[in-house]
């Protein structure tokens, strides 16, 4: 009784699946996934940031923090990042350490934890990068979850503990990249069951005294029992010497800078005393990194604001400046020094060299709003530097200073110092 409609229904069938149809559809599917496919590539190579303020960075943040993190450096990894292609203001243009940087932004320690994307990253439009924390040893770090977004605050908490793969690992790497040129600095830890921490970071400048163009010290990171110990007292002096002296042995001049990482969390006794044994060490001694990530929770709104591990982001951004702008008064602007917290335009990077920072690293802005932002904060920064007058980045650094009247020449760390 129902052979008809079947007999219909089986036409039916057959025409929708004549090989001239399926022919059909596969040119639809093939065409809307190349359309997708191109439509995304031009997105890349455009380096667009609506594109990914509106696609990209949504569907990333869908993911848990630390996979978005992987991804990201996998994408790196495969080239799968934009390029910057509009050349560098010669405003940007600035030297230090008789490195050349062709802009004062960069990439700070933490993202490219184990040296996989440093070329990729250069490409995005850093002036440099840093590679790291490194351990002499592979650990892999604290317990997840151990990284936790805060949208409200547009921060991060991270409490990662130094997972690294290790010195052999990254030295590799970045030795299979060697030719490829940029500015590629090494951020050295020590593991966790150390028990002569100034060992760990004197193996750190033997595993790579010839492939990195600077070194940092961190003994700032608050994911590491014990680890900020480390920038109080005679432990501080001991360690710095100990690395100094290896990197002088181990390194021709000229010789790659080493700078010391410090804590936006330090007392001002504490802070007298890191800009102490800096002036102490000048002829030797980098510069400073001001600063690491904050253990202070003041205001937040997010959810997981009551985490712990180090806070990054917009809330460190005025923590940061104000520790860059004492430590420039207390070395009386004769150390280095590199400027980072909170950095997610060219005003903030500029407070930062007008406090007193010669560099300006990021992070958590390229997680919040992706490659574009190295862009944005390169152009922001060059129109502010020529809307007031300064025909380089070495002219602005300090220049809040000098406004107020200058450093005080007859600062007693300085004098006792020289």
């Amino acid at each position: 009784m129902f052979q008809p409609k079947n007999t219909f229904f089986f036409r039916g069938l057959g025409y929708i699946f004549t090989p001239k149809l399926k022919e059909r559809l596969r040119s639809l599917v093939l065409l809307t996934a190349g359309g997708s496919l191109s439509f995304y590539g031009i997105g890349l190579w455009s380096n667009d940031a609506r594109f990914y303020r509106s696609l990209v960075m949504p569907a990333v943040q869908r993911l848990d923090p630390e996979t978005a993190h992987r991804a990201a450096v996998l994408a790196g990894k495969y080239g799968l990042v934009p390029r910057d292609r509009t050349p560098d203001s010669g405003v940007l243009r600035t030297s230090l350490w008789g490195l050349q940087f062709s802009n004062p932004i960069g990439l700070a320690a933490g993202f490219d934890k184990h040296g996989e994307t440093c070329d990729a990253m250069l490409g995005v439009g850093f002036g440099f990068v840093e590679v790291g924390s490194v351990t002499p040893q592979p650990q892999p770090g604290n317990p997840r979850p151990r990284v936790f977004r805060l949208p409200e605050d547009d921060a991060v908490i991270n409490r990662y503990g130094f997972n690294s793969e290790g010195h052999a690992a990254v030295a590799e790497r970045l030795r299979a990249r060697r030719t490829a040129g940029g500015l590629v600095g090494v951020n050295l830890g020590k593991n966790k069951l150390s028990t002569d921490a100034a060992a760990d970071y004197v193996a750190g400048v033997a595993a790579f005294a010839d492939l990195a163009s600077y070194f940092v010290v961190n003994v700032s990171s608050p994911n590491t029992p014990g680890l900020r110990e480390l920038q109080k007292g005679e432990d501080l002096e001991r360690l710095l010497d100990r690395v100094l002296d290896a990197r002088d042995a181990l390194t021709a001049p000229p010789r790659p800078p080493v700078l010391l990482k410090i804590a936006p969390d330090l007392s001002a006794e504490q802070r007298r005393h890191v800009a102490r044994c800096a002036l102490a060490r000048r002829e030797r001694l980098g510069g400073l990194i001001i600063s690491n990530t904050t253990i202070s929770r003041s205001g937040l709104k997010s959810e997981h604001a009551a985490e712990t591990g180090g806070l990054s982001g917009r809330p460190l951004a005025a923590l940061a400046t104000d520790a860059i702008a004492d430590m420039y008064r207390l070395t009386d602007g004769s150390v280095p020094i590199v400027g980072v917290g909170g950095v997610f335009s060219g005003r903030d990077a500029y407070a930062k060299l007008r406090a007193g920072a010669r560099l300006v690293q990021l992070y958590t802005a390229l997680t919040v709003r992706g490659p574009p932002v190295v862009s944005d904060i390169k152009r922001e920064l060059a129109d502010l530097l020529t809307a007031d007058g300064f025909a380089s980045v070495e002219e602005a650094v300090g220049a809040d200073h000098r406004a107020a009247g200058g450093v005080a020449r007859s600062n007693p760390l300085a004098a006792a110092a020289s």
